[in-house]
């Protein structure tokens, strides 16, 4: 399973992949997301073998050092060659550049984890009739948690991110898109945290002190919005909110003095970026 600039290159092992007729390898270039999907396939015996780029040299061989499955590639096409499935987790600035220097197979499977990238760019930058998977898999997959986007529907991809996870196939580029708008939230969630940190602070209270009370809370209420029977956030949101109450307040606020309409235009921004291909 190789990944670019930091790739890795996977072979399934025969109890995770017996009924499977690939034996994927993976290559990318975002050595954080690379890292976790890599450390991911070892500790969860998916992969055999796991071939790494040396581009992010540390990341690859504290990997190598960690797991006897994980090999250091001497170059991002030896990551290609010792592949079935390629991992392209490249940045879109550089991704062009990385990609046309490679050769790959005719008929090789590629899932490609670059963002706001059109298909038909990666397809002409590959340049060989391949097989390919777009995804939007999430840090969390290091831990075997979260979900992960992929288009189009693909039982073999899908079958390894619900080993990673929980996989969700799109029917559409649109779906795709849309979820890939949303999947930009992560960072503002924990803005969020970090407001309200800043503001306990000013006030009094050590920063230390709500990290310890702000990351359980909102933790709770994810696990809320998980459990089984729930059918709109809306209704969590009214549950949450006594009539005439705090929560009430904050949330009216939030919607009338901007927030909600900041929130909407961020994300329709973030939509036309990616559906114009731009990085």
């Amino acid at each position: 399973m190789p990944i670019f600039p930091s790739s890795i290159a996977t072979r399934p092992s025969a109890k995770a992949w017996s009924q499977r007729r690939l034996k994927p390898t993976c290559s990318g270039t975002l050595p954080a997301l690379a890292a976790a999907i890599a450390r991911s396939a070892s500790s969860s015996a998916i992969a055999a073998e796991v071939h790494l780029s040396p581009r992010s040299a540390e990341i690859a061989a504290r990997l190598a050092a960690d797991f006897k499955s994980v090999r250091v590639a001497k170059d991002n096409q030896a990551v290609v060659d010792l592949s079935d499935t390629v991992f392209l987790a490249i940045r879109p600035q550089i991704a062009k550049e990385v990609i046309e220097a490679l050769s790959f197979r005719q008929g090789q499977s590629v899932i490609s984890v670059v963002a706001a990238t059109e298909r038909q760019n990666l397809l002409d930058w590959i340049g060989a009739d391949v097989h390919l998977v777009q995804a939007i898999p999430l840090p969390f997959v290091e831990d075997r948690l979260g979900v992960t986007a992929i288009y189009p529907p693909d039982v073999e991809a899908a079958a390894l991110f619900d080993a990673l996870g929980n996989a969700v196939q799109c029917e559409t580029k649109r779906e795709y898109d849309l979820l890939a708008a949303v999947s930009s939230l992560m960072s503002t969630y924990f803005g969020v945290m970090e407001f309200a940190t800043e503001w306990l602070a000013d006030k009094g209270p050590e920063r230390s002190m709500g990290r310890a009370y702000l990351a359980p809370l909102f933790q709770s209420l994810a696990d809320r919005a998980q459990k089984p029977g729930i059918e709109s956030f809306s209704l969590l949101s009214r549950e949450f909110a006594t009539k005439g109450g705090l929560n009430e307040q904050v949330l009216s606020e939030f919607e009338t003095k901007g927030g909600k309409a900041a929130l909407t235009q961020a994300l329709d921004s973030v939509l036309a970026r990616i559906e114009g291909g731009k990085s």
